[in-house]
């Protein structure tokens, strides 16, 4: 009997020691997961709000591999854009959206029929521009000892009368040349504001080509592409210049955010920024250094965007670090109150007056170039995104 007490104590003491051994390893796991829990919590948060910064909810679904985006929204984004996607001239771009649609439902009344869905409630349409590409005239085409035809664009507003006078409504009409070949653009931005205003009265546009003498011709002397029969890169395309209304809405929310002191509040979920003594203690390296600009990439496949992004890739953000020590030089670009406020903090003449702040002063957009999730392709600018240059305010 006392042999098997003993048994029974040595087997519970070995099974302690074994606990006491396993639980810190077990504990360790444990924290490891809750880590790795939580700084997927933080980037999940971090890449939603950098969602909300560009505009969007979601990300859009990456295209199929052989997508090519129009060759006219490529010349667009380097002509607005540097190679950072940095913009040019602010003044370059009419708002600050730019789509572009293919005529994807072939009918063989309606010529054309653009969905347009994507397009947001609360857009503003500046200009809608119809892009088609004019094919060279075949050799036995009639009346070739015309040099001009008549291209007349209409907006269909019955699909079972566009023949008639009052099942369509003429958009634009000009002379083209019979035997030149390359791309023709006609505004038709009253007809895609009615859309717009009302979805369902859109029912496509019909093109008409006469002679001279007002006469329609079969043939026709006069061919555009099509996206079924010819080069994709021809395609008949939509382009819309819109304003999404993102500039208004950050300066009301900008005003709204603001307390009865007239300071920014926190976001909600957010703790307040440091005080500038605690910040001043965790960078006391960096203040050594005076106010200046330094790198900060942006690269947009690490993040996990590459697949819908064209371009650019990433983008140089920069930011602003260092000291605004007294006396501020002209080097440091301070404002007035920022010299005011380094002379009161050097005369100590008010307590808890701390140095100006090394911030960006200057800052400029830029330019986004993606994928929608219908494969369409956008070009938007964003305000604010790359800090020029840095001052002590």
């Amino acid at each position: 009997f006392l042999g098997s007490m003993f048994s029974a104590v040595l087997l519970f003491s070995f099974s302690l020691v074994s606990v006491c051994y396993t639980r810190p390893a077990a504990n360790a796991l444990e924290k490891d997961s809750l880590l790795e829990h939580e700084s997927e919590e933080v980037r999940s948060a971090a890449i939603k709000r950098l969602l909300e910064v560009f505009g969007m909810e979601d990300p859009p679904h990456a295209p199929g591999l052989l997508k090519q985006p129009p060759q006219y929204m490529l010349d667009l984004y380097n002509t607005v854009a540097d190679v950072d996607g940095v913009t040019r001239d602010p003044d370059l771009l009419e708002g600050n959206t730019v789509r572009s649609f293919f005529n994807k439902i072939q009918d063989e009344q309606v010529q054309y029929l653009f969905n347009l869905s994507s397009v947001a409630k609360k857009e503003m349409v500046l200009t809608a521009e119809l892009h088609l590409f004019k094919m060279k005239p075949r050799t036995t085409a009639p009346f070739n000892r015309h040099h001009f035809c008549q291209v007349s664009i209409y907006q269909v507003l019955d699909v079972n009368n566009m023949n008639a006078s009052y099942g369509r409504k003429l958009l634009s009409s000009r002379l083209i040349p019979i035997h030149s070949s390359g791309w023709e653009v006609f505004s038709i931005t009253q007809a895609v504001r009615s859309w717009a205003a009302d979805e369902h009265s859109n029912h496509g546009l019909l093109v008409k080509i006469r002679n001279l003498g007002g006469s329609q011709v079969e043939p026709s002397p006069v061919r555009f592409a099509s996206g079924r029969d010819h080069h994709h890169s021809k395609q008949p395309m939509l382009v819309l210049f819109t304003d999404d209304g993102r500039r208004t809405a950050a300066l009301e929310s900008t005003l709204n955010d603001l307390n009865d002191d007239g300071a920014p509040s926190s976001p909600q979920g957010l703790n307040p920024l440091p005080s500038r003594r605690a910040r001043s203690l965790e960078y006391s390296e960096d203040d050594r250094l005076p106010c200046q600009r330094d790198p900060l990439y942006v690269d947009f496949e690490e993040i996990g965007w590459s697949g819908w992004i064209i371009s650019p890739r990433g983008y140089n953000a920069y930011h602003c670090k260092g000291s605004c020590p007294f006396p501020l030089g002209q080097n440091m670009r301070p404002t007035n109150h920022a010299t005011v406020q380094s002379i009161i903090n050097a005369l100590k003449l008010t307590k808890g007056i701390e140095t100006p702040c090394c911030v960006p002063d200057k800052l400029f957009s830029i330019n986004l170039l993606y994928f929608d999730d219908d494969e369409n392709v956008v070009l938007k600018q964003y305000d604010d995104m790359v800090a020029g240059s840095c001052g002590c305010h």
